[in-house]
């Protein structure tokens, strides 16, 4: 053994005064060794150069060039399947009990020559920056639920600065579960932080080609926490690492628990449920510390849930509109000068005179407008001349075969084209828009003029086909008295 010239200097201090052993262990040395240095005086030995040889003959001398053409051609080739190879060879000059020392070989040549290896890079995690989330499945655990298998996934929820999770049992990797799951997670938090990361799920991301962009609903779904949306590369699952790695964690120890507990079947799903917490209570148990630091910086959760709805008490205005989260929606215009109350959930509007739902229509995005031609084509048709200018004009278009219609009338009949439209529109809305639609498109392929009088003709003659005559035989009263004397045999029959 060679020691460090400091335990060699100590060593030759204590030897004056105290014995070889005891200043062999306050020098940190063996017995010997200190005998050694003590017997030399105190002068460093030189480290003797270490010399490989080998104790025996190379057997794969004769082939390793081959060997080696063949890893380099394809490094995927394993040690298994050149030895078998070699067997097929030659099986009296190779066995099987050689495999280790190929595999030496093998090892020492993808270190020397073998092609580069995937470099990892430690990651700074910073507190109350992301979270991550992501769906594992749990069917190898093999619960069961009353006897019966419970096939099964978990959404996983993670703080990657202070590892704090959360899990719960999810069916499906839907948008609903997904915005559901993370909900709860920051619920059961009590906070959210700066960035939420996904991998590319469907349920948050759409796929167009190489490009992939967050779909509306995920991007106002964290917009109402405040949150940025966040995902890995496509097929780069370690970049959600942080998830990726406590997937593997968390199920080893729900198994480890199942395994304590000696049976995996429970009562009802809502044990089980009980069955995770406890474990993940305990896995969270180590973090309070750094969960501490990291509930310092989180954001504070907004006031209501993002599938609550906001009331908004808007007054309809003699336009026959209501303005709603900065968006403005047509209503009937019985309404016009009333309150009423709007709830606006994530995806529909809810409007309610008292307790009266009036009508739901889709939630926009601000500054938006959604004009139903229904409520007010017939106030239009009184007024003419007030559709050159409406504000929303453009709304009273249902599809793109209206506006051909109009602009053709335009083109030909400017004078009556507005009156035509809202005839031809008003006949939309007192019947099949459908129809509508199907005649104007056929008097424009026939390049005819899509006047009102042409549009009713046809769409009548649609419906003028002669009503069918529909014969119900009359039912014999008779028939009914055999099921009844049925009926009153078959108990006598069972008490006999």
């Amino acid at each position: 053994m060679t020691c460090t010239e400091k335990q060699v200097r100590k060593l030759m201090k204590y030897e004056r005064t105290l014995t070889q052993e005891i200043a062999a262990d306050k020098a940190g040395m063996s017995l010997r060794t200190a005998r050694n240095y003590i017997k030399a005086g105190g002068l460093l030995r030189e480290r003797k150069e270490w010399k490989w040889r080998q104790t025996h003959k190379d057997c794969f001398a004769d082939v390793w060039m081959t060997i080696e053409e063949m890893l380099s051609i394809d490094p995927g080739l394993q040690s298994q399947t050149l030895m078998q190879w070699l067997i097929d060879q030659d099986a009296e000059k190779y066995q099987w009990s050689q495999l280790r020392t190929l595999q030496r070989r093998i090892r020492k040549w993808r270190a020397l020559k073998g092609p580069d290896q995937e470099v990892m890079f430690p990651q700074r995690h910073i507190a109350g920056k992301q979270s991550q989330s992501d769906w594992t499945h749990c069917n190898e655990l093999g619960v069961k639920v009353d006897g019966q298998p419970f096939p099964h996934m978990l959404f996983h929820f993670v703080l990657v600065y202070s590892r704090w999770e959360t899990a719960f049992i999810s069916r499906s990797e839907s948008f609903d579960s997904l915005t559901m799951g993370y909900m709860r997670a920051v619920a059961e938090l009590g906070a959210v932080p700066k960035e939420h990361r996904t991998d590319n799920l469907t349920a948050a991301v759409n796929n167009h080609g190489n490009r992939h962009v967050f779909n509306e609903r995920w991007s106002a779904f964290l917009d109402h926490y405040g949150v940025k949306p966040s995902m890995n590369n496509a097929g780069e699952s370690h970049e959600n690492g942080s998830v990726e790695k406590s997937h593997h964690l968390l199920k080893t120890a729900l198994d480890q628990a199942l395994r304590l507990r000696g049976s995996r079947d429970f009562a009802s799903v809502a044990e089980y449920e009980k069955f995770i917490r406890r474990i993940l209570d305990q896995r969270n148990k180590g973090r309070k510390q750094r969960l501490l630091q990291e509930m310092g910086v989180l954001k504070n959760l907004p006031e209501r849930d993002w599938n609550d709805p906001k009331e908004v008490r808007p007054l309809v205005t003699s336009f026959s509109t209501i303005s709603v989260d900065k968006v403005v929606y047509s209503v009937p215009s019985r309404l016009i000068g009333r309150e009423l109350k709007a709830l606006a959930y994530p995806e529909v509007v809810r409007v309610f005179l008292g307790s009266t739902l009036v009508q739901e229509m889709p939630r926009l995005a601000p500054g938006s407008r959604k004009i139903n031609y229904r409520h007010v084509v017939a106030h239009l048709l009184r007024k003419p001349g007030a559709f050159a200018n409406y504000q929303y004009r453009e709304e009273l278009f249902p599809s793109v075969v209206f506006r051909k219609a109009y602009d053709a009338l335009a083109q030909k009949r400017r004078e009556r084209a507005d009156k035509e439209y809202l005839s031809v529109l008003n006949l939309a809305a007192m019947g099949s828009e459908q129809a509508v639609e199907a005649a104007l498109s056929a008097l424009l392929e026939a390049d005819q003029l899509p006047l009102f009088a042409a549009v009713r003709d046809l769409v009548q003659g649609e419906y003028s086909g002669e009503v069918p005559s529909v014969y119900i035989a009359a039912p014999e009263l008779c028939s009914y008295d055999v099921l009844l004397s049925h009926l009153t045999r078959a108990p006598k029959e069972a008490q006999s």
